[in-house]
């Protein structure tokens, strides 16, 4: 897991290092910075100009070290510094050492001395302000973000784009820097996860600094899956095992008019490896089922249109509820009589959500550690409308800490809030996956590890990140817009080998 840590976390683990590695403040810049050049070298050609743009705090020194490291590789190089009453210990000495290279440092007091444009050849380098930053810019900083973004050049941000909070929301219209590239120090930030921000920080990358061991070993409410999280998971089937060794998943889903949500469903529930795959469907929706699956097990509601009667739950080890199943009376009483009877944690999506959101008291019945999987719409109607990205992340996870539940908020980088408190986010998956039914097979990705008993924890990270790498690894025969759930489902194996391998 990468840890994703709020600022106060950061300024600490710097600290530590300092005086436990240790190491001077200075030379931690250098490091940092001397990572960013060879990040930021195998992406330049010799004949670029760059241009820096420092501000007066620690940020700006660790731009005036990468300008001085550049100059010293040949790199044409021209530094311009935000005017400060006062400027931090380690910007001094570094300021001192570029003009001992005799390095031109200008330092604006207006617009009228900055160039009058900077070509698409150019990069730029900002380093104005940090994570530190709480307060929105304004004067001649808001006024040189203004002219950067009105550039061509390619924008390369030192750890954070200058004006972004890194752990509160920013209002969009601030002076904000547009980067095109974000090298963030040791650990990403979590504005780079807030929908609000997509445009400022471009594609980010994680630059080590070598902060001190003892700090990635503590822990925080916040962390970025990897393959090496999820991958020991995954367990191997042993050679006499059975369909019995793996599961019976009961799913609740479809109406007259939304069979495919069922089958996408169930065809997913299946390809994630349940020995056995019950439906419980309306009576229009068997034929559909039927021909599409012959490998379901199927039951047959007495209601010809919805679900109108819950089937005996004792012969099942994990059982969803969901899509496609409309908001019918019946079918309401059918999911308040699961919620009531069920043994085991349940998994709801989509419609039974919306039921949910209908009849909120019911959520406190709910078994522990079930898992719903809601959209944004769907969170809303559950848990209220949200300020922004930052406020709905920490709905999420109340939500999940008060209810005892899991709650799976679907989108970019999805959210796996747990009822201890903590979050992960998921970095599989493309904007390819917003589409119909892409919710029903992760509805069944979930119900089928259940089955095997994976716990709720196992399931619900591991389904999320296999159902985004499905949909990864469809975009190799796909484009975005013509990727579909099918798909998905169909990649699901590949997926599955190739987070073995």
């Amino acid at each position: 897991m990468i840890r994703i840590p709020d600022t106060s976390f950061i300024r600490d683990s710097d600290l530590y290092t300092i005086d436990n590695e240790p190491i001077a403040s200075i030379d931690l810049m250098e490091r940092a910075a001397d990572a960013f050049c060879r990040r930021l070298l195998s992406k330049l050609l010799p004949e670029q100009k760059v241009v820096v743009f420092a501000g007066p705090g620690n940020n700006g020194g660790d731009g005036l070290v990468i300008a001085r490291l550049l100059s010293l590789q040949g790199f044409d190089v021209e530094v311009f510094v935000l005017p400060a009453k006062k400027f931090s210990a380690d910007f001094t000495i570094n300021l001192r050492r570029l003009e001992s290279l005799g390095i031109k440092v200008k330092v604006p007091g207006s617009e009228n001395e900055l160039p009058a444009t900077l070509g698409s050849d150019c990069i730029v380098i900002d380093a104005l302000f940090g994570s530190g930053l709480n307060n929105t810019l304004d004067g001649f900083a808001a006024k040189l973000i203004d002219f950067i973004n009105k550039q061509k050049a390619v924008v390369v941000s030192v750890d954070i784009p200058s004006g972004l909070f890194a752990d509160t929301f920013t209002n969009p219209a601030s002076a904000i820097v547009k980067a095109d590239y974000t090298y963030t120090f040791e650990w990403p930030k979590r504005a780079f996860f807030i929908p609000e921000n997509e445009f400022f920080v471009g594609s980010w990358e994680l630059v080590p600094i070598g902060l001190h061991a003892d700090r990635h070993k503590e822990q925080v409410s916040f962390g970025l899956l990897t393959f090496d999280d999820i991958r020991p998971m995954l367990r191997n089937r042993p050679k006499f095992s059975h369909k019995g060794s793996f599961g019976h998943a009961l799913l609740l889903a479809g109406s007259a008019d939304k069979t495919g949500a069922a089958v996408l469903a169930a065809k997913a529930c299946l390809r994630s490896g349940a020995g056995l795959v019950h439906v419980h469907l309306p009576r229009k929706a068997v034929v559909a089922m039927q021909s599409q699956l012959p490998e379901a097990m199927i039951s047959r509601d007495s209601n010809n249109n919805i679900i109108s009667e819950l089937p005996d739950l004792g012969a099942y080890n994990a059982i969803g509820i969901g899509p496609g199943i409309g908001r019918e009376t019946e079918t309401a009483n059918v999911l308040k009589l699961l919620i009531q009877e069920a043994k085991t944690p349940l998994v709801l999506d989509a419609d039974a959500l919306n039921i949910l959101a209908e009849n909120k008291t019911w959520i406190a019945f709910l078994p522990k550690n079930s898992i719903l999987t809601p959209h944004l719409k769907e969170f809303e109607r559950l848990a209220g409308k949200s300020l922004n990205g930052f406020d709905r992340l920490e709905m999420q996870q109340q939500f999940a800490v008060r209810h005892g539940i899991i709650v799976v908020l679907k989108g970019a980088y999805t959210s796996i809030a747990f009822p201890d408190g903590k979050t992960f986010l998921n970095p599989t998956g493309n904007p390819g996956m917003a589409t119909a039914g892409s919710g029903d097979a992760l509805t069944g990705i979930i119900l089928g590890l259940l089955a095997q008993h994976y716990s709720p924890y196992e399931a619900a990270l591991s389904a999320v990140f296999l159902h985004g790498m499905a949909g990864d690894l469809a975009l190799d025969s796909e484009s975005v817009e013509s990727l579909i759930a099918s798909d998905i489902v169909a990649y699901l194996g590949r997926a599955i080998k190739r987070l073995k391998s």
